[in-house]
């Protein structure tokens, strides 16, 4: 099996080229919606982000309010990757007990918007790394999301650039709303499962 990354910044529109290679079969272990899982139940985590963080990034049903955990952490970078420390090594092993499952496929994608900042793209064998100007990332963001441009902007500062993400990547799809995207995603589906 091969174990291929997919990663851009966020507003680049990853989740909609995951889409499409889901309708091709292909199974995605999504690494920021497994992260929030277990945010929320694990209670080693919450424990250990009560310590490093405070009590009062603790909703009145005593979960991890993760909007006060979102504002908190990305406004610096030490707490981001404090964060990041407490959830990626459970992150990495949830994803080695799904891969598991998956045993039988061809290839599968892990998504992460975070996939270089993080590390995880060291234990995979080929990065897709999808591309989008930066004006429309905001404003697809700004649109989805309901934040400020200046709170989007934060988050961007904290992820490595494009160039050097296209650098770092063995295939780069362009989602510009200038080239279709299905027929860059088919090649590249072929080329994967021609390895």
């Amino acid at each position: 099996m091969i174990k291929v990354g997919i990663t851009g910044g966020i507003g680049s529109g990853k989740t909609t080229v995951c889409k499409v290679f889901k309708i091709l079969g292909v199974p995605i272990y999504f690494a920021d919606i497994r992260a929030k899982v277990i945010l929320d139940t694990n209670e080693e985590v919450k424990l250990k982000i009560i310590n490093c963080f405070g009590n009062e990034l603790l909703s009145d049903s005593g979960f991890v309010d993760r909007i006060k955990l979102a504002a908190f952490v990305f406004n610096s970078k030490e707490k981001l990757e404090k964060l990041n420390a407490i959830l990626h090594p459970l992150v990495q092993i949830d994803f080695e007990n799904w891969l598991k499952q998956h045993a039988t496929y061809n290839y599968i994608l892990k998504e992460a918007a975070i996939l270089f900042e993080s590390g995880s793209f060291k234990n995979l064998d080929s990065i897709i790394t999808v591309i989008a100007p930066l004006d429309l990332r905001i404003s697809r963001v700004m649109f989805r999301d309901d934040i400020s441009k200046s709170q989007i902007e934060s988050r961007i500062d904290k992820q490595i650039s494009d160039e050097e993400k296209i650098k770092r990547s063995q295939f780069v799809i362009y989602n510009n709303e200038e080239e279709f995207l299905i027929p860059q995603i088919l090649k590249i589906h072929k080329q994967l499962l021609n390895i």
